[in-house]
């Protein structure tokens, strides 16, 4: 996944408060090892939030809200 260098420690100290490991060394791509699905989802989640437009993120949370409505 890429998430823009300026972003890229705000993600990493993210990863670190959910217990993810990670890696984040200057100049380098942030190195994320995920080892069950739970992990997966909130990799996902944390660079979603920093990697997807406002646009993209409201119809998310839209979508969302309409599935728990059903």
């Amino acid at each position: 996944m890429e998430v823009d260098s300026c972003d890229r420690w705000i993600v990493y100290h993210r990863l670190q408060q959910l217990d993810i490991p990670c890696i984040c060394e200057t100049h380098k791509p942030l190195e994320v090892q995920v080892s069950n699905p739970t992990a997966m989802i909130q990799l996902w989640s944390v660079t979603k939030q920093y990697s997807a437009s406002r646009q993209e993120l409201v119809d998310w949370l839209k979508d969302c809200w309409n599935f728990n409505k059903r």
